[in-house]
């Protein structure tokens, strides 16, 4: 990974592969890079790709001030910058879909034509959910709520780069960065409503992907058939896994769709 100091923060980076089209691949909170290891060699024979961490995600976890999903929109729109990217294709992750929906309307259409978000609770966050992100951000019980996560995670299939996911890359990040993740989490919905009406504010709307495996539940899927009948612009993309992680339990079968997104 190489890095560039951005914002006053050490953020991290890599290109791989080259092509007509320049993805951006940005995880989900407490997650980095390493979540498209399985993904990249099936995007770089055809595409640019871009791989970036978000600040305190990548080598240095400290962060010298609080942040939420408007910040990394400008670290990322900073690292394009630097970069000298004029249009990309950002992919993101769970609930990095926030700061990919604030760069693209920053950016606008002509340097950001399409969008592609990877397994995000489209819907109204169940109030489960939200007790869940409570229980993070609380230090006396954050493990048990991170470890009841994991724990339901696991239990949707037998896969070990999931495992491995888990217990090796997620698990290294501190209670500061789990709380603020679920801080941030919660204020979006709270403000939103939903990743779908989030889209639907866009300034300018543009053909987005929505690719995802769970929750695999026909009233679910009816939602997203629903908002795309009404919005042709999204496209819901079922891609029938077990896991919550399209990006390392089906690699290929992602990567199969994001090149047909961007045809």
């Amino acid at each position: 990974m190489n890095t560039v100091l951005l914002n006053d923060h050490a953020l991290d980076y890599d290109i791989t592969g080259s092509g007509p089209t320049t993805f951006l691949l940005l995880s989900g909170w407490c997650q980095d890079h390493r979540l498209f290891d399985q993904l990249l060699p099936y995007l770089t024979g055809r595409h640019r790709v871009i791989r970036a961490d978000w600040r305190g995600h990548g080598v240095e976890r400290s962060v010298q001030r609080d942040f939420g999903y408007a910040e990394q929109a400008d670290d990322v729109i900073a690292l394009l910058d630097h970069l000298g990217v004029t249009e990309v294709v950002p992919v993101s992750t769970s609930h990095g879909g926030w700061a990919n929906l604030e760069l693209a309307d920053r950016l606008g259409p002509t340097r950001v034509p399409k969008v592609a978000v990877i397994d995000w609770l489209q819907l109204e966050a169940p109030e489960a959910f939200i007790q869940d992100l409570r229980t993070i951000q609380d230090e006396r019980t954050w493990i048990r709520g991170r470890e009841n996560l994991f724990d339901l995670w696991r239990a949707m299939a037998d896969c070990p780069p999931v495992d491995k996911h888990l217990d090796q890359e997620m698990a290294f990040f501190d209670f500061d960065m789990w709380a603020r993740s679920c801080r941030v989490i919660e204020a979006a919905y709270t403000h939103w409503g939903s990743p779908l009406r989030r889209m639907s504010a866009l300034t300018t709307p543009r053909p987005i992907a929505h690719l995802y495996s769970q929750p695999d539940d026909p009233t679910y899927h009816q939602a997203l058939a629903d908002f795309a009948t009404e919005h042709p612009w999204y496209s819901p993309i079922h891609l029938g896994g077990r896991t919550h992680f399209p990006t390392l339990e089906t690699p290929r079968v992602v990567a199969e769709h994001l090149d047909v997104f961007v045809v």
